[in-house]
């Protein structure tokens, strides 16, 4: 599946607009992680613990999506976008949106 950020490919031209398509995921912090983070706040450095949890909250959110794309055939996405919001304290979401759209190639022309 193609997917950017941008609102078109520089190869494929949109035959087709199919609509928003979307995956989230929810995750609460974990006490454990949050006491190794606390202490890395005192030395200094990144956090690995929650760029984890980050990261696969969006490959995660990202999985979503396309499988939603896959429904309606899609054979890419554009405008792709991640947002996140507080659901509870300790917990947040994560989402991935974009417009699903069939592609073909641009005729080029030397």
């Amino acid at each position: 599946m193609l997917m950017t950020t941008q609102d078109e490919f520089a190869d494929y031209e949109i035959a087709q607009t199919l609509g928003l398509v979307k995956g989230n995921t929810i995750r609460a912090r974990h006490i454990g992680k949050d006491i190794l983070a606390g202490l890395r706040n005192l030395v200094g450095g990144e956090v690995n613990e929650y760029t984890k949890m980050l990261a696969e909250s969006r490959e995660q959110a990202l999985d979503r999506m396309v499988s939603q794309a896959r429904i309606l055939n899609a054979d890419g996405i554009v405008s792709l976008r991640f947002t996140t919001s507080t659901v509870m304290q300790g917990a947040a979401e994560l989402l991935a949106y974009g417009t699903a759209v069939k592609l073909q190639p641009k005729n080029r022309r030397p």
